[in-house]
Order: structure tokens, then C-alpha cells, then sequence
């Protein structure tokens, strides 16, 4: 049963997800927000809305190493499985933007949540405070560097058809799509436990391998058939500014609402390093052998590493 729990889970944040992104952006036009701030900013937090719920529904039922490994485990799929699987399909060339500035705000959020939780074991309200404060300088540095710059993919990412979405609709689906992630935040946790439970594992390993996995399902899924398509597949820009909000807005707000407990000493020994890990590994994959571009081989490393990662959660 908490299989079936899981899945109904996973499904509900797909459904919800989709439905508060289309709203978000529907009510953005209403209030007449530019589609690159819309791109830049309110996209980014509506797509992090299903890992939100689910942090926080896991902390204030007292499953922090949910809430951590939610995160850290999201972060590692990102790289190893989204962008390591979209290479093999189709190299990505790296634009300059990602290593003069998404690449180091990653690392630098990457390495201080090491610090914030080792120093306590606990992320608490005003660390919470600190993540958000990071986050809305980046937001700010973000938008004024897409100024300069005149980004297009930024504004491919928002649908023109949504600013003639009617009020009533937008309501509509506001309200589907906070019930649907609240609901499936419930049920993946209760799955997630359950499973634990029966398996004779932690919480942490099912967090940063099953529902990392599967809040990353429909990255993967759209980068995966935009790169069978010959499309642009990915931006690397895009998918850091993922872990960027994953660990800066959802453990931001989540430690806020309620203080993120270290629980398994495996969270600080083993699962962060890994994340820090496959984010300092971007950058000599970005220039060697070949410069700019993430080959079929790189990709097929990426992935290699992954595999590595998830083996060795469930041997610990």
C-alpha cells in the first residue's frame, strides 16, 4: 500500500504542480508583470512548489531527513539523471552565464547549508531567514543581469495564451492546485514512511533517492522530448537556478515555518558531500576535454555517478 502511496503522490504534485505554474503565470499577466520577470522568478517558485510541500509537510510531521533529503536528493538528480541523461541524447552547449554566475551562487548555497547544518545539526528560523534574504539578492542580480543580456529563452518558457485566462479560471486552478499538492504531499510522505518502515531503511535513503527521483520525473520527462526532437533540450542555466531555489526557497521557507532537525548523521557524511560533489564537477566537465559543451561521454559519466550515489544510500 505505501507504494500505491507514493505513486498517487508523485502523481497529485505533477497535476497540482502543473495546474499552480499555469495560474501563477495566468496571474502574473493580470497584475501585469513582464514575461521575463514572470520566467525569472514566478515559474521558478511554482515548480518548486511540489518539493515545498513536501519539505514542509515532512517537518511539521517530524520527518526532517524527508525534508533534508528531499532537497539534497533533488539536487543530485537534477545533474546526475536530468542533465546526464539529456546529454546522452543530445550534447549541451554551456552558455558563459553559468559559470560567471548561476554556477557560483550554487556552490556557494551548496557549501554553506554544509556549514548551517553542522554547526547545530538543525537549520533553524533565522538560517531559514538568511536562505531568503540570498535568494532575493539573486533574484535581483538575476533580472537585471537578463536586462542586459535580453535573454529569449527565459521568455520561451512563459505561454502568451495564459494572459487571457479569465479571473474565475485562475481561482479554478489555484485551488486545484494547492489541494492536489497539499494532498500529494500527505500521501508521499505517509508512502515514503511506510515504505522505510517496511524495507528496514531510514526515511533519508527513500527521500534522496524515490522522491528526489520523482519530483524530478517531469524535468526529466520534458528535457528528455525536447532533446528526441532535436529542440533545445536544456538550459544548464535553467537547471542550476533549480537547485539554487531548491535549497534557498524550500529549505528557506520550510525552516521557517518549522526548524529542520539533522537526524542521520549520513545527511552530513555522505549525502551533502555528493551534492556539492556533482555541482564542482560541472566545471572541468565545461572545459575539458572539449570547452562549452556536455558530450554524450560526460553525460554518460554523469549518470555513472548517479547510479554510484543511489547504490551507496541504500548500502549505508
Amino acid at each position: 500500500m505505501s507504494v500505491v502511496f507514493i505513486l498517487l503522490g508523485l502523481t497529485l504534485l505533477v497535476v497540482g504542480g502543473e495546474f499552480l505554474v499555469r495560474a501563477s503565470v495566468a496571474l502574473s499577466f493580470k497584475l501585469k508583470l513582464s514575461k521575463m520577470v514572470i520566467g525569472l522568478t514566478v515559474v521558478s517558485f511554482a515548480t518548486s512548489a511540489p518539493e515545498l510541500l513536501v519539505s514542509v509537510n515532512a517537518a511539521l510531521d517530524g520527518f526532517s531527513d524527508i525534508s533534508l533529503g528531499n532537497v539534497i536528493g533533488s539536487n543530485v538528480a537534477n545533474i546526475g539523471l536530468v542533465l546526464g541523461v539529456t546529454a546522452i541524447i543530445a550534447p549541451l552547449a554551456i552558455d558563459k552565464d553559468f559559470y560567471k554566475f548561476n554556477w557560483p551562487v550554487m556552490m556557494l548555497l551548496s557549501i554553506a547549508l554544509y556549514f548551517l547544518l553542522s554547526s547545530g545539526n538543525q537549520l533553524d528560523r533565522l538560517e531559514g531567514v538568511g536562505l531568503i534574504v540570498i535568494l532575493i539578492i539573486y533574484l535581483v542580480l538575476l533580472i537585471a543581469r537578463a536586462r542586459k543580456q535580453s535573454r529569449r529563452g527565459v521568455t520561451e518558457t512563459v505561454d502568451d495564451s495564459l494572459s487571457k485566462v479569465t479571473s474565475v479560471k485562475i481561482i479554478i486552478w489555484l485551488v486545484i492546485g494547492g489541494v492536489a499538492l497539499w494532498g500529494g504531499s500527505e500521501l508521499l510522505v505517509k508512502g515514503a514512511v511506510d515504505l522505510a518502515t517496511s524495507m528496514g531503511v531510514s526515511e533519508r535513503v527513500i527521500a534522496v533517492t524515490m522522491i528526489a527521483v520523482g519530483t524530478s520525473v517531469p524535468e526529466l520527462a520534458a528535457s528528455v522530448i525536447a532533446a528526441l526532437k532535436k529542440e533545445k533540450a536544456l538550459s544548464l542555466g535553467n537547471l542550476i537556478g533549480s537547485n539554487i531555489f531548491n535549497i534557498a526557497s524550500v529549505l528557506g521557507i520550510t525552516a521557517i515555518i518549522q526548524p529542520i532537525d539533522v537526524n542521520s548523521p549520513e545527511v552530513l557524511s555522505s549525502d551533502i558531500f555528493w551534492m556539492i560533489g556533482f555541482a564542482a564537477v560541472l566545471i572541468p566537465l565545461a572545459f575539458l576535454p572539449k570547452r562549452f559543451e556536455i558530450n554524450r561521454i560526460k553525460g554518460l559519466l554523469i549518470v555513472v555517478a548517479y547510479c554510484i550515489f543511489i547504490s551507496m544510500a541504500f548500502i549505508q
